[in-house]
């Protein structure tokens, strides 16, 4: 179970009473563990990064931004809706081609826009629109058929499991599921997608890890967005990568190596932000403290804040 053996990992503290706790698992570098880090989950949109060194290795050519899109959860605002376009293009298909979950921009403002130039929700405005036509791109680099690439036993999708497999060190998935766009979802530990991080930020020039990392640290915006998490984190600590997915994982990685892997098991998001800054405190790192301050707020006005626990 997933909430088994969890530890509280922070406090949300209202008028200096604590009104609620976040419980989950915590693994990261310098012998900083809590809970169970060796509970297996679904990482979720976390493994994209793995996900794309699978594509790379099949015969995927991106580089720069188009393959930090490739791993991303972007908002949905125009740049990301080009770049998912330019992908798509490079491979002589078009959206059409697209199967993941039609939705409206993440972005607030973007949606307005979509919304207000007479369209509906797409694909490809979907948040996960990047990782799919790079899943495509990768179909026809590698000559595999394109309208069933997102069955588990595509190719592709093959691939992808070996490579969740090898770069986890958790063998084969445990678990076999759907994510919200409708690509399939492998399990892993929170302790192996740690250990899958820190293999692609510490990997050496030339290979598809290394070329992961280097798309993240260069290209920030086009993994999350303005005001995203993930995107804010590697803008502020240099050399940082760093991803979150759907139901409270975070995790993220250094260049040296050192390496953090979170799962909130309530599924809220909101206190990631402080735990992932704790932990770069705890490492020494500067410049995402006030990032990691999440006020709580009444009648608008800060009256508390989310805390980390211990």
């Amino acid at each position: 179970m997933i909430d088994a053996q969890a530890d509280i990992l922070a406090h949300v503290v209202r008028g200096g009473f604590v009104e609620s706790a976040h419980r989950g698992h915590l693994v990261a570098s310098g012998d900083i563990r809590r809970g169970r880090p060796d509970v297996t989950f679904f990482a979720r949109s976390t493994l994209k990064p793995v996900q794309a060194v699978a594509m790379l290795r099949a015969g995927l050519d991106l580089d720069g931004e188009l393959l930090a899109l490739a791993a991303a959860s972007h908002a949905g605002e125009p740049g990301h809706v080009e770049g998912a376009r330019r992908i798509l293009a490079g491979a002589g298909l078009t959206e059409a081609d697209l199967q993941n979950t039609p939705t409206l921009p993440g972005d607030p403002e973007a949606a307005f826009a979509w919304r207000a130039a007479g369209n509906k929700a797409a694909s490809i405005t979907q948040d996960c629109s990047g990782k799919h036509a790079a899943m495509l791109a990768t179909c026809v680099a590698a000559g595999w058929d394109t309208a069933t690439y997102r069955d588990p036993e595509h190719p592709l999708q093959r691939e992808i499991r070996a490579t969740v497999a090898e770069l986890t060190g958790d063998g084969e998935p445990a678990h076999v599921s759907v994510d919200g766009c409708g690509a399939p979802l492998f399990s892993c530990t929170v302790t192996g997608l740690a250990r899958a991080y820190g293999r692609i930020a510490a990997a050496e020039p030339g290979a598809p890890e290394h070329r992961v990392a280097t798309a993240f640290r260069n290209h920030p915006w086009f993994v999350g967005g303005t005001g995203r998490d993930a995107t804010r984190f590697m803008e502020l600590v240099p050399g940082l990568i760093a991803k979150d997915g759907a139901e409270g994982v975070f995790a993220a990685a250094l260049p040296d190596g050192r390496t953090m892997a979170l799962k909130l098991v309530d599924g809220a998001h909101r206190a990631a932000r402080v735990v992932v800054a704790e932990v770069l405190r705890r490492w020494g790192v500067d410049g995402a403290d006030e990032l990691g301050r999440v006020p709580v707020l009444g009648h608008g006005e800060p009256v508390g804040e989310i805390i980390f626990a211990g």
